[in-house]
């Protein structure tokens, strides 16, 4: 091999990992795909107590199912009792809906969790790929693409994998699941990276 080869891959070499602190990674649930996604992402990442405007909320019965509490007929609440329901002729009541005075969501991270478990593990992922730009097989942006699909697998197998802290008995009698941050699965595919350059 002639020297002025070597030079010329040295070269590209240094010209990969200058690369390297030109571009950054971002993750997460972002607000221009989903402002819903993204605000029921923050709830539960932080926890939130939510109080009503007026006297109570109204937490829907899996037989409430998606209705709300207007488009129910024949509603009423029975004396004594913090619920809405309904009645058949023989005045079996049917619970459509829990009244509370607040609810408290706990926290229950997944972004921030992900990050302190396997913050250690993509840092070595990350220099092991260094080493595959410097023997040219991979670019600058290619490591940053590879380490953001890394991390946004063990985002989304967190998403899938907590259970703790559970789902209220009425919310896992409504959901038929006791999996507290999934319902339809939106939020966990929601979450993505850009690499972007800075």
């Amino acid at each position: 091999m002639k020297v002025t080869n070597d030079k010329s891959v040295m070269r590209k070499v240094i010209k990969e990992l200058d690369e390297l602190d030109k571009y950054s990674l971002q993750i997460g649930l972002f607000g221009e795909d989903d402002s819903f996604i993204q605000m029921l992402a923050g709830v539960h990442e932080f926890g939130l107590t939510i109080r009503p405007k007026g006297k109570y909320l109204t937490i829907p019965t899996k037989e409430a199912g998606n209705r709300s509490a207007r488009e129910i007929p024949g509603l009423f609440k029975p004396k004594g009792k913090n619920i809405l329901a309904t009645s058949n002729k023989s005045g079996k009541l049917t619970v459509m809906f829990y009244l509370k005075e607040e609810v408290n969501i706990p926290e229950r991270s997944f972004l921030r969790s992900t990050f302190d478990e396997n913050n250690a593990k993509w840092a070595d992922m990350f220099d092991s790929w260094i080493d595959a730009v410097v023997q040219g097989d991979i670019t600058a942006k290619q490591v940053y693409q590879r380490l953001g699909a890394m991390i946004q697998g063990d985002i989304q197998m967190k998403i899938r994998n907590l259970y703790e802290p559970s789902n209220a008995p009425a919310t896992v009698a409504r959901k038929g699941t006791n999996n507290p941050l999934i319902v339809t699965g939106k939020m966990r595919q929601s979450v993505t990276w850009k690499v972007v350059k800075v």
